[in-house]
């Protein structure tokens, strides 16, 4: 499968585009970015620091130059933050530039993949973390489906059986 066309994953948080990004280039021999990390290594901070800095719009920009550099890349396979199809020009990109795959989950295996994760901004707030997982997808599913040449479930399906359903749709 070489000359493979870029796959990019979307997805809410803890629909597991990181985890399957990576098991993914290794099995296509392609190179895994994951934009959030990126932002990390490139500003020496984690994500939750940069929300508190800057506040989410100065996290949207930072993702928004970082996708439309990784996008221009060739044979990668890369994983985007939940939010980056909040962004027309970040659509724009991902769509035009690749295969885009969006891993979908139920709510109740966000909630449990979540819960105990610290590095989730959006989630430290004052509303129970189900409240704000259904207005993210009520909010960003229409986009992730907008985008997604494809529609992956993660919720009951393994790592493996994932792979392997993207692995037969790319073909």
């Amino acid at each position: 499968m070489s000359n493979q066309k870029n796959i990019f994953l979307i997805g809410l948080m803890g629909t597991g585009k990181t985890t399957v990004g990576r098991q993914l280039s290794r099995r296509l021999k392609m190179d895994f970015y994951d934009s959030d990390r990126v932002i990390e290594e490139r500003t020496g901070v984690d994500i939750p620091l940069i929300f508190e800095k800057e506040g989410e719009e100065g996290f949207r920009k930072r993702e928004a130059a970082v996708i439309d550099e990784l996008t221009r890349k060739k044979n990668i396979i890369l994983a985007t933050g939940g939010g980056a199809v909040l962004d027309s020009r970040n659509r724009n990109h991902l769509i035009n530039r690749g295969t885009v795959i969006y891993l979908k989950s139920s709510l109740k295996t966000l909630i449990e993949r979540t819960s105990k994760d610290k590095n989730r901004p959006l989630l430290h707030a004052e509303e129970p973390a189900e409240a704000i997982l259904q207005r993210l997808l009520d909010e960003r599913g229409p986009l992730y489906e907008e985008a997604a040449d494809y529609t992956v479930e993660t919720a009951n399906n393994s790592i493996h059986s994932v792979i392997q359903a993207i692995i037969k749709h790319l073909r």
